[in-house]
């Protein structure tokens, strides 16, 4: 195997929930690290990068042709998932996109409900948003990943189509938590969600303006299981 472009730890977080064998469709592909990187292992059977504008789709083609596997792959410029079709992808990869805009490609595209298909998700914001429209529409998150770059913690989601259970809205926020989820970011996450919660709610309080009680009951949930959860992730670390 000659040269392979290394991932970061985000993109490599991502690369590891994509199944082996699979026919990656990666959306927002940028420089197309990820699934350069994947074929090139010999992880996928093949690979389509997709890109909004041209500039993007552009320097995917480079990262391509500087490793020799361009004509290994197919370029899409499309909107979403607007241009792969559901016989091209079994596993799709959305990365560095708000948690809205996620949702939104997703909705888009129909088929991805209707096949067996994964979704290996890392949203840049409104992660409760996007957790809250997974389990509304029909899928059921599998594994929730950490990645540390700087001082900055990601989150990667891989999720498919099933029965979910409706979330607390404290799990929206931090995903649903199980033992399997000792490593020590998880503690750093669960500590900034807390923070970062407790300011949204003494800010609510605070304003004299807000008419929506059940907003703000919403929050009191959210920062009283995020501390429950926070409390259940030290304990089995003792």
């Amino acid at each position: 195997m000659g040269r392979v472009p290394e991932l970061s730890p985000r993109l490599a977080a991502a690369a590891s929930l994509v199944p082996e064998g699979a026919r990656l469709a990666d959306i927002g592909t940028d420089h197309a690290y990820l699934p350069v990187n994947l074929l090139l292992t010999g992880w996928v059977k093949s690979a389509v990068a997709a890109d909004l504008r041209e500039g993007p789709l552009s320097r995917a083609r480079s990262t391509a042709r500087e490793y020799g596997c361009e004509e290994k792959m197919v370029f899409r410029l499309c909107d979403g998932l607007s241009g792969v079709g559901p016989e091209e992808a079994d596993t799709v990869v959305i990365a560095g996109m708000g948690g809205e805009t996620i949702a939104e490609i997703l909705s888009a595209a129909v088929w991805v409900k209707g096949k067996n298909l994964t979704l290996v998700l890392q949203p840049m914001s409104r992660q409760p948003y996007l957790r809250r429209w997974l389990w509304q529409n029909g899928f059921a998150i599998r594994e929730e990943k950490l990645a540390c770059e700087g001082k900055i913690l990601y989150t990667i989601i891989s999720a498919s189509a099933g029965a979910s259970r409706p979330m607390t809205p404290a799990q929206e926020w931090a995903g649903v938590q199980s033992p399997g989820m000792e490593a020590p970011l998880r503690g750093r996450y669960l500590e900034h969600l807390c923070r970062k919660a407790a300011r949204a709610l003494e800010g609510m309080s605070r304003s004299r303006g807000t008419k929506d009680i059940g907003r703000l009951q919403e929050m009191e949930a959210v920062c009283q299981g995020l501390n429950e959860m926070r409390e259940e992730w030290q304990s089995w670390q003792r």
